[in-house]
């Protein structure tokens, strides 16, 4: 059986480390561009939320002074039926 001298052992362990630092490292970048990627899903679809939920602000609004709009003629128009029932009498 052949033995390994301390040098060998050494720089097979040297090696070994390096190799698993290289890894590490790699693996490191991984995770980090998945991070910084969800994030980024993230803010879009924050921002998608928010445009939809300003058309939605905008939409109501529009129906709001629509009903309103609807309100004030109705009442002018009971007004002016009141006046009619009260000349009538």
């Amino acid at each position: 059986m052949d033995t390994w001298t301390w040098p060998q052992v050494i720089l097979i362990l040297g090696l070994g480390l390096i190799f698993f630092m290289v890894f590490i490292g790699i693996l490191s970048t991984v995770v980090d561009y998945r991070k910084v990627r969800v994030g980024a899903d993230q803010v879009e679809e924050l921002r998608k939320l928010a445009q939809r939920y300003e058309q939605l602000a905008e939409k109501t609004l529009d129906a709001q002074q629509r009903t309103a709009v609807d309100v004030a003629e109705l009442r002018s128009r009971a007004a002016s039926i009141e006046q009619i029932l009260r000349t009538v009498d």
